[in-house]
């Protein structure tokens, strides 16, 4: 029987304030893919998160970061010594943009020696991972150096649009099943580069895919209750839109009956 492909969110917090206050936790996404254990961006609290949930970080293939802010990052260290054993166990790849590895290494250098090796983010670079392939199509508009990823596992396609500004060319970067969209912002207008309920609305629109989910929710999103505006955006855009919550595991297979 075929392993089940499915997305774990281990937090759903954007924006400093909501992490620091862990009104929502800021763990990451944990993507189990027919056998390949893959963790993306361990925010503050994603050992807690994913030990509470019984993921093992010793099953896992490789670490992802997007970019080096503290709520992508925070945990990675800790990360790889679960995923290494303690360091014990040269195990791993660690997938991370150059200014998160050179400038200012999210890493420490003492665990960059207990993993299998480290590949440099950089636009319009395919990579791979066990029976997954990941493509990083187009570099953020962002304070950093950051880049969203557009996964094949051969069966499904779904993109994970981080964090980013809207601008002509997000789009297209991104078509597939499913589209995973950081949302930290209600209204547009903010001097931020983060993307808001209209930009997402934009995006779901141009793309089509079979299903969004909106996660990474600041202040106002929270305030303004998630699970409405997706319901909202599902009536106005014709496609079936979720609002993430903590622990919510998502399984790919629902992509089949859409």
């Amino acid at each position: 029987m075929a392993m089940a492909d499915t997305i774990t969110f281990l937090g759903t917090a954007g924006a400093r304030f909501v992490v620091i206050s862990q009104l929502l936790a800021s763990g990451g996404l944990w993507l189990s893919l027919g056998g390949t254990e893959i963790l993306v961006d361990p925010g503050p609290g994603c050992i807690v998160q994913s030990t509470k949930r019984k993921l093992r970080a010793n099953k896992l293939s490789a670490i992802i970061v997007s970019h080096r802010h503290l709520d992508h990052s925070a945990d990675v260290n800790i990360m790889i010594e679960a995923m290494t054993e303690g360091g014990f166990k040269r195990r791993g790849w660690l997938f991370a943009p150059a200014d998160a590895l050179e400038t200012e290494s999210v890493v420490f250098s003492y665990l960059k020696d207990c993993l299998e090796g480290i590949e440099v983010l950089a636009e319009g670079k395919s990579y791979s991972v066990g029976n997954v392939s990941f493509e990083t199509p187009i570099r953020h508009i962002h304070p950093v150096e950051t880049y969203g990823m557009r996964f094949s596992t051969g069966e499904h396609t779904f993109s994970y649009i981080t964090d980013s500004r809207y601008f002509d060319g997000l789009c297209q970067s991104y078509g597939a099943e499913l589209l995973i969209i950081n949302v930290v912002f209600l209204e547009p207008g903010r001097p931020i580069d983060h993307l808001s309920v209209p930009d997402a609305e934009r995006i779901i629109v141009e793309l089509k895919p079979k299903a969004a989910i909106l996660t990474h929710f600041g202040m106002t999103m929270w305030r303004a209750k998630p699970w409405e505006i997706a319901q909202r955006l599902s009536e106005e855009t014709g496609v079936r839109v979720i609002a993430a919550r903590d622990g919510m595991k998502f399984d790919l297979s629902q992509l089949e009956q859409a």
